[in-house]
C-alpha cells in the first residue's frame, strides 16, 4: 500500500523493535539490482546504473552504499526538504506485505538529466527501463530519455503494471 499518515509511525517502530536490513530498492531500482547480479555471472562487473530522487539524509545515503555495494552505479538527484522515500516489508509465516512511503521518490525533476554526469549515464546505456510510476511523477524527464533512445535507435522499456495508472 501506499503509506498514509496513519502508516508514518511503523517505520520508526520497525526501528525502534526490530533490527531491520537495509536494501537498496524501490520496483525500478530492485529490476536494476537483479540485472546487475546476472549480468555479474557473465563477467560485466559495474555494468548498471539507477538515477531517482532522495532526501539529503541518512537513508539516502544508506539507498546508495547498499546500491554501490550491489555493483549499481547511482545519480541520485537529491531534494533537500523531503525525505528520503522508504517502505516497510512486514513478513508474517511467509506472507508478505509493503507499506511504501514514496516521499523524495515523487520529486524528480528533469533539469537533473541536464547534469554531465546524467548526460554521461545516459548516453552510455545501451538499454532503459522506466516504470509505470515515473508516469505520474516527470513524463518530461520519461520523455527525454525516450527521445534519446529513439534517436539513437536503443531499446526503451516502459512498464505499465502500476495499479495506479
Amino acid at each position: 500500500i501506499l503509506a498514509e499518515d496513519k502508516h508514518q509511525p511503523i517505520y520508526k517502530e520497525l526501528v525502534d523493535s526490530y533490527n531491520p536490513q537495509y536494501i537498496a530498492g524501490g520496483a525500478t531500482q530492485n529490476s536494476i539490482r537483479v540485472a546487475q547480479w546476472m549480468l555479474k555471472s557473465d563477467g560485466l562487473n559495474d555494468a548498471t546504473a539507477y538515477m531517482g530522487c532522495v532526501g539529503k539524509d541518512e537513508f539516502g545515503e544508506t539507498l546508495a552504499k547498499c546500491a554501490k555495494e550491489d555493483g549499481v552505479l547511482t545519480h541520485y538527484m537529491q531534494d533537500e526538504t523531503t525525505p528520503t522515500g522508504t517502505c516497510a516489508v512486514l513478513i508474517k509465516d511467509g506472507e508478505r506485505s509493503l507499506v511504501a512511503n514514496l516521499a523524495a521518490a515523487n520529486n524528480f525533476k528533469p533539469s537533473h538529466l541536464e547534469t554531465e554526469k546524467s548526460k554521461q549515464i545516459y548516453e552510455a546505456a545501451k538499454y532503459y527501463y522506466i516504470a509505470g510510476f515515473f508516469l505520474t511523477v516527470s513524463i518530461e524527464s520519461l520523455k527525454i530519455v525516450a527521445e534519446h533512445a529513439v534517436a539513437t535507435n536503443k531499446v526503451f522499456c516502459l512498464n505499465l503494471s502500476a495499479p495506479f495508472i
